[in-house]
């Protein structure tokens, strides 16, 4: 099996690297080769028992698509994207990311012609659905994203389902939930705090909350983001039917809720790291995100998340501080 991952670079892409590593099979079946391509060039993990080859280019750029796919590829993760608020801030690479270099590749596999039909499977957002929302989000509802990356992220949704209806690639659109406790160094995503008041903590640092305590949301930990797109590249489109995006199931909870597991699993002393510094920018954006969700139809197909946010900061202790705190 060939396997091409797009924004292999990024904390999901090295991980699912990780984990094919580790596996040494995709869902059972053997993998021959990987490719793995991003804006900058992913580095190679190691031991991997199958070939890795990198790659440093833009899909949005021309023919960088069409060169992405020459081998054709039987999976490709799809995860090139920019974050929440540098798509917000930044219109125009937004745009050119993460909707221009979306639909470069599924051209590219279009016109590759010749019977070819990868299974494709792509990375969406809850940030697809806009307020006012119910108590729980549930299959049904629409989709009317309230920022540029929620709209950037429903068009990829909407175009992967029309290529898939016209028998191009065999899609699956995934949308995660704010994972948490994502390693290394806050990026530009208006969600980051969630992360930093539980990652800095853990590292014996300071970690500012921009937002109350009573702010509720939907999580998962890369952990489980790598168990979906894994899960994902495995079903048959045929069980998933016509409507080929889903909800990833994951955990609704507060920052309240954040902070008092952090108490529970690492002790007060290092839940007494976290400072109060409102932030009404921040507040504002986040005021506009789903919070809860109904993801039956993800769950029915095998989809699996955490139930508690103890485990969540466990899993980061366990995969990133070799369980160990600071």
């Amino acid at each position: 099996m060939h396997i091409l991952i797009t924004g292999a670079a990024g904390m999901i892409g090295r991980k699912l690297i990780g984990r094919l590593v580790r596996d040494n099979a995709l869902n059972d079946r053997a993998i021959d080769r990987v490719m793995l391509s991003d804006i900058v060039a992913p580095e190679k993990p190691a031991g991997a028992p199958f070939a890795v080859a990198t790659d440093a280019s833009d899909l949005s750029a021309p023919g960088a698509a069409a060169r992405a796919v020459t081998d054709r590829p039987d999976v490709i993760f799809h995860l090139a994207a920019i974050v929440s608020g540098e798509a917000e801030a930044d219109f125009e690479k937004g745009y050119r990311v993460n909707f221009t270099g979306t639909r470069e590749l599924l051209e590219a596999i279009r016109l590759v012609g010749n019977g070819y039909r990868p299974k494709l499977v792509f990375a969406s957002s809850i940030a697809v659905f806009g307020a006012p929302f119910p108590d729980a989000i549930g299959d049904e509802f629409f989709l009317t994203p309230l920022t540029s990356y929620g709209t950037q992220k429903a068009i990829g949704e909407l175009l992967l389902a029309d290529y898939t209806r016209r028998g191009f690639l065999d899609g699956v659109g995934i949308r995660l939930p704010t994972i948490v406790v994502r390693p290394g160094k806050p990026n530009k995503a208006a969600s980051s705090f969630f992360s930093s008041i539980i990652r800095e903590p853990l590292n014996g640092q300071e970690a500012a909350l921009p937002v109350s305590e009573d702010v509720r949301h939907w999580f998962a930990s890369p952990r489980a983001a790598v168990g979906f797109l894994v899960h994902a590249a495995g079903l048959a489109n045929e069980r998933i039917g016509a409507r080929i995006n889903l909800t990833m199931p994951g955990l609704c909870c507060t920052v309240g809720e954040e902070i008092a597991a952090l108490a529970r699993v690492a002790g007060a002393d290092v839940a007494r790291r976290i400072r109060r510094e409102p932030d009404e920018t921040i507040a504002k954006i986040v005021a506009g995100w789903p919070q809860n969700f109904d993801a039956r139809r993800a769950t029915a197909l095998g989809f699996r998340a955490e139930t508690s946010f103890d485990d969540i900061i466990r899993a980061h202790i366990e995969d990133e501080l070799g369980g160990r705190v600071a």
